[in-house]
């Protein structure tokens, strides 16, 4: 016997695809190696503490306006299991993010067989075989890898395995006391470490081959976000530390201890650099571990043999019928958006869970009915852009999508952007797709020193300059992008005064239905 889906992890995105296969009915088993749910998060951040927000008073009522600052919550029907419930903390200790998870995976009923590392896996026919460390072999038509990034990413520095490293070093500030230390990587993992040793160490320097770069700037998460970067004013306020945009040539152990490190500093003609240190820790991120996985069946990897490259349904390029989900997903977004995050794969791992339901089980995407009129369609538009979580939260990535064929108009909600254009999904006559964006070169500007000198009635006119987040409607007729509409940005984020928002929309509504009839 071979289930239907096989699901290797019980982390967050196991558990959120778990949940829906359950909820649907479906054959599947999902298989952890760790003793319980959300292994990973018992480990990391080595520090502890979480910087996906957690924001209890929003001041909405509606639920679904609530996940938009609700970073940790999975989605479910059942009120109670939300995170929200279980810290006040903005920014909460992990060791209540895997407390909740083991109580999603309780409630919820996923069919969880845990202590069960899956070592190998193989094709069989048109589907797959695991194999579990006990020997015991797991057969499926189709399996999601939703194991995360389990192993360290270690760049080619000569020299690197000498080093410490981010997921094993001793964390106590007290052993570090009065050391030069360096910390290899721009990363949050990075400055979360040299933030934790300020106090203790006589001078930390954080190294890498690039600029740092800010969250609050590109707007990707990733990127190092404001709870981690106290350490910026250590070094440019003077305080011994220090930030070195440039490349490690080598790192060599000293015979009396400690390290000496070939450095080579960015954007000078300066010859290489001796520096001295007691400690090095590399904190250069993780990686997706494809090891298990037999030369007929490994997924082709990319950006730097990080993340399985994946086709807009989320299945591997190269090895049909095996399907991604969680951080690993954020290859089709890398830098750009949420996927890498719970906040964002959530609504990924959903968007999945409707692919494998439309072509395995004959299930039609989830749609209702909108008047086909401009109004209609643009009312429908204007209230889900000023609800809707998921395309706040999968900016650019997941799009709402009307489609009309004569007199009728269905209104499709979180559809993956590039899935949507596929022949996969259909070619309607007429498309209206939905997305949440930031303006094109909004990572390049100051976000502090923006000038808005337009009053507001004027706004529709200039939507187009937009740099903060805002709804952009896009026109595809038989397939091919015939449109482009943009609602004017908002600090409070209310996309409906009339004259600004909805009217605009309208007349661009119409415009392209032109020749609907």
């Amino acid at each position: 016997m071979a289930y239907d889906y096989l699901v290797i992890g019980a982390g967050p995105a196991g558990l959120q695809l778990a949940a829906l296969l359950e909820r649907g009915g479906h054959d599947y088993v999902v298989l952890e190696r760790g003793s319980g749910p959300g292994t990973f998060f018992t480990r990391y951040p080595r520090h502890r503490q979480l910087i996906s927000i957690n924001k209890v008073h929003t001041g909405y009522d509606d639920p679904e306006l609530r996940l938009r600052m609700d970073w940790n919550s999975l989605l479910s029907d059942d009120p109670e299991l939300l995170f929200t419930r279980y810290s006040r903390r903005y920014f909460p200790p992990a060791d209540e993010l895997v407390r909740y998870l083991a109580d999603f995976a309780a409630r919820t009923g996923v069919r969880v067989h845990y202590d069960t590392e899956v070592v190998r896996v193989t094709r069989d026919g048109d589907g797959f075989v695991a194999t579990d460390h006990t020997g015991q072999t797991w057969h499926a038509k189709r399996i999601v890898a939703a194991t995360g990034v389990s192993r360290l990413y270690v760049p080619d520095i000569p020299g690197i395995d000498a080093a410490e490293h981010y997921d094993t070093f001793d964390t106590d500030p007290e052993s570090f006391t009065n050391q030069r230390v360096l910390i290899i990587g721009k990363g949050n993992s990075a400055f979360e470490t040299a933030d934790a040793l300020t106090e203790t160490a006589a001078v930390i320097h954080v190294a890498g081959p690039h600029s740092v770069r800010f969250a609050w700037q590109t707007h990707f998460v990733g990127h190092l976000r404001a709870v981690n970067n106290n350490f910026l004013d250590t070094y440019q306020l003077k305080s011994q530390n220090a930030v070195l945009d440039g490349t490690i040539e080598s790192i060599e152990p000293r015979p009396e201890g400690g390290y000496r490190v070939l450095f080579r500093y960015a954007r000078t003609v300066e010859a290489l650099r001796v520096l001295e240190y007691d400690r090095v820790i590399a904190c250069t991120g993780f990686r997706f571990d494809a090891s298990v996985f037999d030369e007929e069946c490994r997924p082709r990897l990319v950006i730097k043999e990080r993340f399985p490259e994946q086709t807009e349904a989320y299945e591997s390029v190269n090895v049909p019928g095996l399907y991604f989900a969680g951080t690993v997903t954020q290859q089709r977004d890398f830098k750009r958006s949420t996927s890498g995050f719970i906040h964002g794969f959530r609504y990924g791992a959903r968007a999945l869970y409707r692919i494998l339901a439309r072509r395995y089980h004959g299930t039609d995407w989830p749609a209702e009915k909108v008047a086909a009129t401009p109004e209609g369609i643009a009312d429908a538009i204007v209230a889900r852009v000023n609800r809707s979580s998921a395309l706040w939260q999968q900016f650019g990535v997941l799009a709402d999508v009307v489609t009309v064929e004569a007199d009728v108009a269905l209104y499709q909600e979180e559809v993956p952007v590039p899935y949507a254009l596929a022949d996969e999904f259909g070619r309607p006559r007429h498309a209206f797709v939905t997305t949440l964006e930031y303006g094109p070169d909004h990572d390049h500007v100051d976000p502090f020193d923006i000038s808005v000198p337009r009053p507001r009635e004027n706004d529709a006119a200039h939507a187009h300059d937009a740099s903060y987040l805002h709804p952009v409607v896009r026109y595809y007729r038989d397939g091919a992008l015939a449109g482009t509409h943009h609602l004017a940005e908002n600090l409070e984020n209310e996309w409906n005064f009339p004259a600004v928002h909805q009217q605009p929309l309208a007349v661009f509504v119409k415009e392209c239905l032109a020749d609907v009839r």
